[in-house]
């Protein structure tokens, strides 16, 4: 068995489901094991971003081995050769240092990630203070969408967004907004400063 290293993967949402695709992409860093299997990555991937609901299929993709990695116990399988089981297949089996990756949770609604191992190992006790059993994210940003596109407890996609529960709204004397965000449902999220949203200009001349 090779020595036991610790990398760096940084994970990007790049977009799915009602959110469509996403601008700025919120990501999580991962402290993982090379002895860790792609289904415990893929555990701590769906907990750092926010899914609850985990009755989906997961697949990793490694386009520069030609390979794929599926729960092979939920699935049928065509082509073990090029089908890995994500839950016996370890990181060292599929990556190097400086590889890229994608990781796809819910293959209906297409949660989308791009992977990158970082290029140099880590050490844990640094990085974390512990040595965890399974993958751990330690650097993070963004905002995680919901899985089904809820903004409140009852949204049905039909009706609009409730009223705060006070007026005046956000409150007096409070700051001026500085971001702005454009959500089409299904189709893109992208938010902005406040100052890079402009109205289009006409061409001089």
């Amino acid at each position: 068995m090779t020595r036991e290293q610790w990398w760096s993967v940084r994970v990007e949402l790049t977009g799915g489901g009602m959110s469509g695709e996403l601008w700025p992409r919120p990501g999580r860093i991962f402290a993982v094991s090379t002895r860790h299997t792609l289904h415990l990555l893929a555990e701590a991937i769906d907990d750092a971003f926010a899914r609850w609901d985990r009755s989906h299929l997961h697949e990793f993709d490694f386009p520069t081995r030609g390979k794929r990695a599926i729960e092979h116990r939920f699935a049928e399988i065509e082509d073990p050769e090029a089908e890995l089981d994500a839950d016996h297949t370890r990181i060292a089996d599929v990556l190097q240092p400086g590889d890229q990756f994608g990781y796809v949770f819910d293959l209906g609604d297409q949660w989308r990630h791009a992977c990158q191992t970082g290029a140099q190992p880590i050490d844990p006790l640094t990085t974390l203070g512990i040595v965890p059993h399974r993958p751990m994210p330690y650097w993070g940003w963004g905002t995680i969408p919901d899985p089904y596109g809820r903004m409140w407890d009852s949204d049905d996609g039909e009706h609009p967004v409730p009223n705060p529960p006070h007026q005046p709204w956000p409150w007096p004397n409070a700051p001026e907004a500085t971001h702005l965000t454009h959500h089409c449902p299904g189709q893109y999220t992208l938010t902005q400063t406040m100052t890079d949203h402009r109205p289009p200009t006409a061409p001089a001349g």
